[in-house]
């Protein structure tokens, strides 16, 4: 070769000596760095601190990312959960979530030496309930932070506050404080925040105004987190915001402000809270919506139709509100909705066919409101619902049978409608996947085969009161899953059969046998074998024998009005849990059981209409939880039991109708929250004195101390200190109640309670079976008060009954009376007073019952339109009295004598009568009715037939959330 070629060879080498190094440089430069060995060592080391255990992530994708770790694995790099620079090798990111880790973790932990980190994730793992580790803050390149339900405690430190390259923080789910930092210096240092969530943590505080200068905030998620104080309005309007969830935090309120413009929220939730204020119309200003739920919170106005226009809605949540009456005639636009809640919303009409539009839908509650109409047969097409609700209605007609559609139904909820017709069971049953059903309190006829055996899921929840059973339903022989049966107000006759007591064993939670015609059990155990069961109720049958003891897991008995004899039994009191207790109007005798002190759940006791003997025992704890106990109709005597101080939640009280020997309890004037107190018939004596202090009784509103011994002046110092009958408040519709309530895996059960009493109302012992919130009442008849009837009575504006009959009261009627402008029965029979009547009197609109007979009344009977209405035997007996509408004219002088008027002849004024019913005609045009006045009753112990008869029991609602679902099923419930 040539020295002139090799020349030109080696020329062309040396030019492209660049390019390969080009070439070569370029290729190395892709080859990643190795993981760097401190940084190893350290994930190692982190990773030997904690133990696998399955338990400790409750993800179903969980799984042990670590177990892979190891030297002899190479590059850390490489490893699951680990992500590196590219460039340098530094470990800058670790998502170890959902890692079945368990154990404890501190400030030494290795992990802080991993100095580069710019994202940490250990969230669903258990870390043994330790504090957040100080050492956080050697992470300071941290822009990501997650740490949810990861069980950490104690207090969130302000450590975190020197993380300020933070954009995404997330503690939530921890049983974590938030006190120092606070949220204000959260808003304040960590300015860059994007996503801030604290879901479920403890935080106690105020949302500061500061939080509205987080401009690049795209998430915020605070539910239940004890928030109080009213909500910055501003928030709403920060142009980045897509979730805000402020949720179950009941003491926090706001307002949701008009939207101007438009804005990227995709998820507002204030659900369970105490905003109010009216929806605005501007809300369709949120295109992007696609959750809004405002449920169980206190807005009130218009529903704004413009909800018609957010098209990309998924879930819609009113419920629990109180709107104006509205329609759902606006929506059916939204195809992709998949949740309408709307329950207990005033929501009225027929259910539109527009919802046909809904395709997607799978949860439609419409419960509880003013629905009309026929049960839409066109439902059946929405193919998809798993969950419909509409309980609690005024539909009425057939249940159709197009009904069979719905195949992925698992719930259905038609309870308390006017639904009639004969329905075949099967209806229902071939739904294969349905496992609540709610038919109570219908006009259904129930037809159900003897043998049922189609394939299909276990029955969960049955609701089958007043569907016409005559027989227990023999397909319930194979239900071994359920948890809830309510065979209530059927026909179902003789005795409870064998194969009940092993009907679901494990999962029973709550059985309802009552209002039916069963005579007993056709073998009974000793102890009824549900080990879970909450509910049971037996009462209002013809059940007869020795007491059955429920198992220890009951909340709520109820064995009322029937025909159970023998003592309590002690096994009584081993139930812990016992919140109701009810056994009224049975033959039960014997000592009360002083352990009945022990069970410190206990709300409600109701044991009235026994035979019950001996002295009440000292047996209220301290930290009694009691708010009403009745033991009216018994044989119980001896002195009122000082123990009773400490039910310091007691609202009703009543020992009437015993032998109870003592004076007047004005030891407790301390219960803050007693309401009722009767003591009549009882052998109470004495003088009531004058009150220690002018808060004594702060809130009683109804006392009935009749039928006693009492003596001396009427009490006007308690009269003047009563504060409670002072408030004219008729505005509010609502009644005394309790609503106990418990929960359990996957459901919460709530009832309400509403409270009895009996009081002698318009002259006629009156069973009320509810007592309406602002009821006002005093009956101090039958005593032997002497002295004038004080005019400090008339400042008592509340009062809607007084009763001061068959005393020895001298004097004049005060005046005074006239300031009672509520006042709708008044008594003073069978006195001494003198005088004339007040004209006064005749201006009192609502007055309905007057009875001023058998005093020594004189002059001319004030003429008004409601006290001409009255018989003339409410005059009698007044010698001097005349005018209409008594027969005698006045300027007419007869010689009626002056009746006697003392303690030993007031017998002539008690009725004798024990059975029957009778309704008074008094007056009319008399405007309001105290209570729900279902019918003016004598009192006696067979009342069934009558309640049967004109259907005075009051249904109330029972809530049961599934765990996992937005779907509430009411329950039908008859507490009396």
């Amino acid at each position: 070769m040539s020295s002139s070629l090799i020349l030109f060879m080696v020329m062309r080498l040396l030019a492209l000596l660049p390019l390969f190094y080009l070439i070569f440089a370029g290729s190395f430069s892709f080859v990643q760095p190795l993981c760097h060995d401190d940084e190893s060592f350290a994930l190692l080391q982190f990773k030997e601190s904690f133990i696998i255990n399955q338990s400790a992530s409750h993800a179903p994708s969980a799984y042990p990312k670590v177990s892979l770790w190891r030297l002899e694995n190479g590059d850390c790099c490489t490893w699951d959960g680990v992500r590196c620079n590219e460039n340098t090798g530094y470990v800058i990111s670790l998502d170890l979530s959902s890692s079945c880790l368990y154990g404890s973790i501190d400030s030494n932990a290795s992990l802080f030496r991993l100095l580069h980190l710019q994202r940490l994730n250990l969230a669903d793992n258990h870390f043994n309930h330790s504090q957040i580790p100080l050492g956080l803050w050697q992470l300071s390149k941290l822009t990501y932070l997650n740490l949810s339900e990861s069980a950490l405690s104690g207090q969130i430190p302000s450590a975190l506050l020197q993380l300020s390259e933070l954009v995404s923080l997330d503690l939530s789910s921890n049983p974590l404080s938030l006190q120092s930092p606070g949220l204000r210096g959260l808003a304040e240092k960590l300015t860059n925040l994007e996503q801030l969530h604290l879901v479920g943590d403890n935080i106690t505080s105020t949302v500061p105004n500061s939080f509205a200068n987080l401009t690049s905030l795209t998430s915020l998620l605070l539910e239940d987190c004890g928030l109080h104080g009213e909500f910055p309005s501003g928030i709403f309007q920060l142009s980045n915001l897509r979730l805000l969830d402020l949720g179950s935090n009941p003491d926090f309120s706001g307002r949701i402000p008009e939207f101007n413009r438009s804005f990227p929220l995709e998820y507002l939730s204030v659900k369970s809270t105490s905003f109010s204020g009216e929806l605005p119309n501007s809300i369709d200003n949120l295109k992007s919506l696609s959750t809004f739920d405002v449920g169980f919170c206190h807005f009130s106005g218009s529903v704004p139709p413009s909800l018609g226009n957010l098209t990309e809605l998924i879930e819609l949540h009113l419920t629990f509100n109180n709107f104006k009456p509205w329609t759902l005639s606006w929506l059916h636009k939204q195809t992709k909705l998949i949740i309408l809640d709307v329950a207990k919303t005033n929501l009225y009409g027929n259910i539109p066919f527009s919802l046909v539009n809904l395709t997607q839908v799978r949860f439609l509650q419409l419960w509880s409101n003013k629905l009309t109409g026929p049960f839409p047969s066109w439902l059946a097409n929405l193919t998809h619902l798993t969950d419909l609700a509409l309980g609690a209605n005024e539909l009425h007609g057939p249940i159709p049978t197009s009904i069979s559609n719905l195949v992925n139904l698992q719930s259905l909820t038609l309870h308390s409608n006017h639904l009639s017709g004969t329905v075949e069971f099967d209806l229902f049953y071939n739904l294969k996947n349905l496992t609540d059903l709610e038919l109570s309190v219908n006009n259904l006829s129930l037809l159900v085969r003897p043998n049922t055996t189609t394939p299909r899921e276990k029955f969960k929840v049955l609701g089958l009161s007043f569907c016409g059973l005559s027989d227990f339903p023999d397909f319930l022989r194979s239900e071994d899953e359920l948890e809830y049966l309510v065979l209530s107000q059927n026909k179902i006759h003789g005795q409870i059969p064998k194969w009940m007591w092993s009907l679901s064993k494990d999962t029973l939670q709550c059985l309802e046998m009552s209002n039916n015609f069963l005579t007993g059990f056709e073998q009974a155990p000793d102890f009824p074998p549900w080990t879970n069961l909450r509910v049971l109720d037996l009462s209002r049958k013809e059940l007869q024998g020795s007491l059955p003891v429920p198992p220890p897991s009951i909340y709520v008995y109820y064995i009322a009005n029937n025909m159970f004899s023998g003592e309590i039994s002690p096994m009584i009191c081993n139930l812990s849990l016992l919140s109701i207790l009810k056994m009224s109007y049975n033959n039960l005798s014997g000592f009360l059981p002083g352990c009945l002190g022990n069970l410190n759940d206990l709300l409600i006791l109701s044991l009235q209409g026994n035979n019950f003997h001996g002295s009440i025992p000292q047996m209220f704890m301290r930290g009694s939880k009691l708010r009403m106990i009745n033991l009216n109709q018994n044989q119980l005597l001896g002195p009122m039991p000082r123990s009773l101080l400490n039910c310091t939640e007691l609202e009703i009280l009543d020992l009437g109708k015993n032998y109870i020997n003592d004076t007047f309890p004005s030891w407790l004037g301390i219960l803050p929250e007693l309401r009722v107190l009767i003591l009549r018939s009882n052998g109470f004596h004495g003088v009531i004195g004058e009150p220690l202090s002018n808060f004594e009784f702060p809130k009683l509103q109804i006392l009935d101390f009749s039928n006693n011994s009492f003596k001396g002046k009427l009490p006007s110092k308690y009269f003047q200190n009563w504060q409670a009958m002072r408030i004219i408040d008729v505005d509010r519709l609502k009644y005394m109640h309790a609503i106990p309530g418990f929960q359990i895996p996957g459901r919460i059960w709530s009832a309400r309670y509403d409270y009895q009493m009996s009081l002698t109302n318009k002259g006629i012992e009156t069973k009320y079976w509810k007592i309406q919130d602002f009821l006002v009442a005093i009956d101090l008849s039958s005593n032997r008060f002497d002295g004038e009837i004080p005019e400090v009575v008339g400042n008592l504006k509340g009062l809607h009954m007084l009763n001061f009959s068959n005393n020895v009261l001298v004097g004049s009627i005060p005046s005074s009376l006239a300031n009672l402008t509520n006042l709708e029965s008044l008594d003073l029979s069978l006195n001494k007073l003198s005088g004339e009547i007040p004209s006064q009197l005749a201006e009192l609109n609502f007055l309905a019952f007057l009875n001023v007979s058998h005093n020594r009344l004189t002059g001319r009977i004030p003429q008004g339109k409601q006290i001409v209405t009255f018989e003339s035997s409410s005059f009698d007996e007044n010698g001097g009295l005349c005018g209409s509408p008594s027969s005698k004219k006045c300027g007419h002088v007869g010689n009626s004598s002056l009746p006697p008027s003392t303690f030993e002849e007031k017998q002539i004024s008690k009725s004798s009568i024990e059975f029957g019913w009778k309704v008074v005609v008094v007056g009319y045009g008399c405007g309001l009715i105290v209570g729900v006045l279902i019918g003016q009753i004598v009192i006696s112990r067979k009342i069934d037939w009558f309640i049967n008869t004109f259907a005075i029991d009051q249904p109330t609602r029972r809530l049961v959330n599934w765990k996992g679902r937005r779907n509430y099923i009411q329950f039908s419930k008859i507490f009396l």
